[in-house]
């Protein structure tokens, strides 16, 4: 059970929600007057842990490439997908959450009614043209009343939004640079993905989509 936020009337007034559901909405452009901040802080955590695509527990790789800060990172490996506080490439902590990242998050998920969330995990994803993801869900959170947050940089994806059974016909929605997508409650455990990119070019992040997926993993 969540509580709406009291949010300033006239800030709402200006935010386009596009809703999946009343528990799932994209906010439309809600990053946008912060995407330098948010590229800074990618940049910097890429510099201390670096994209890298991770394997399966199956053994093969996967096509988006990844990084981590915060607390927790996910990871993924042959002994299957979790969180860790050590990031196996260099032996040393995730870099800390820019509080950009944090402060974002939690502003969007206020506004779509999920009050005083904290993230204690950011998942980066480097997409490239052909790069997707299958339809999957987020469960290696010990929490399921804490929604996702979903931030958009980069270019244009078909996002998809299933139910809770990976046989459900997903919904689809372009999502822009910029877009902000929360879910939680009984859409928390929806599965979701990405179609492959669209080759193409960003005019501030260049022929690549970036994704940052911020969650409440412990």
């Amino acid at each position: 059970m969540h509580n709406k936020p009291q949010a300033d009337k006239n800030f709402m007034k200006n935010i386009v929600l596009d809703k999946f559901s009343n528990h799932s909405i994209i906010l439309r452009g809600f990053a946008v007057n912060l995407d330098d901040q948010l590229l800074v802080g990618i940049n910097n955590v890429a510099g201390k842990s670096n994209f890298r695509h991770m394997k399966t527990p199956n053994g093969s790789f996967m096509s988006a490439a990844m990084t981590n800060c915060g607390e927790y990172g996910w990871i993924s490996d042959k002994s299957g997908y979790r969180y860790e506080k050590i990031d196996p490439q260099n032996n040393k902590p995730w870099p800390h959450m820019p509080l950009i990242f944090k402060t974002l998050a939690r502003d969007a998920a206020d506004i779509v009614g999920y009050t005083n969330f904290e993230s204690d995990a950011c998942l980066i994803n480097r997409y490239s043209p052909k790069t997707s993801m299958s339809l999957h869900q987020d469960k290696d959170e010990r929490d399921f009343s804490q929604p996702i947050v979903s931030v958009s940089l980069g270019l244009t994806v078909m996002f998809m939004f299933g139910g809770l059974t990976r046989n459900e016909k997903p919904i689809t929605k372009e999502l822009y640079h910029g877009d902000v997508l929360v879910w939680g409650g009984p859409d928390r455990l929806r599965f979701h993905g990405v179609r492959p990119l669209k080759k193409a070019r960003h005019p501030l992040v260049g022929a690549v989509r970036l994704n940052l997926t911020l969650r409440r993993a412990n």
